[in-house]
């Protein structure tokens, strides 16, 4: 286990550009997380496995900025991002060509650091087994999943009072509130 700093942030994006199916275990400002380049479908595989997960259930991603993604342009999403973001919100939103993405910019040091360093877009999804309590250390989470991680980067336990992040989505007329978490959005709100 390395420590959630700035000089491994550098080591953490080395190890996502060149080692085919990587997968880190890392903190965030939430829980303790899953992370693999979005473009990378072994890695994006190896996580179901690690954690048991359904297939039909797509992982989130990890952004530095709603920019690098594909996005029809949209009033409420740009309003989300400026008023919660970075913070502990996913927002689904609407993709050029047809589809969804939920996607989040974390207002986590480390991971910051390493989206900065890397320039990609991150696949993502908490370190816990599927339907299991989320993972607050590095140990909970490696004893909840089916294989290692390459990298496992520490950042002391996640407080108990963190929860998920709250998921909003933007993708249809209206915003619906799909999860309430650490970000308290009321429902009346949300439009």
């Amino acid at each position: 286990m390395i420590r959630a700093d700035v000089d491994h942030a550098r080591e953490a994006a080395e190890i996502l550009r060149t080692v085919p199916g990587a997968v880190l275990l890392v903190p965030t400002e939430t829980v303790y997380g899953l992370i693999c380049r979005a473009d990378d479908p072994a890695a994006v595989e190896k996580i179901y496995r690690m954690k048991h997960r359904d297939g039909t259930r797509r992982l989130g991603v990890f952004v530095s900025s709603p920019d690098q993604l594909n996005l029809i342009p949209d009033e409420k999403v740009r309003l989300l991002v400026r008023r919660h973001c970075p913070g502990a919100l996913t927002i689904i939103a609407r993709r050029i060509g047809g589809g969804t993405i939920g996607f989040r910019i974390p207002d986590h040091r480390f991971l910051a650091e390493l989206l900065r360093r890397s320039g990609m877009v991150l696949a993502q999804t908490s370190a816990n087994r599927s339907g299991m309590p989320d993972a607050r250390t590095p140990d909970e989470a490696l004893s909840e999943l089916a294989e290692l991680p390459d990298m496992v980067i520490d950042g002391g336990p996640i407080p108990q009072d963190a929860r998920a992040s709250t998921v909003v989505d933007a993708s249809g007329e209206t915003l619906k509130i799909l999860r309430q978490g650490n970000l308290l959005i009321p429902e009346a709100a949300a439009n």
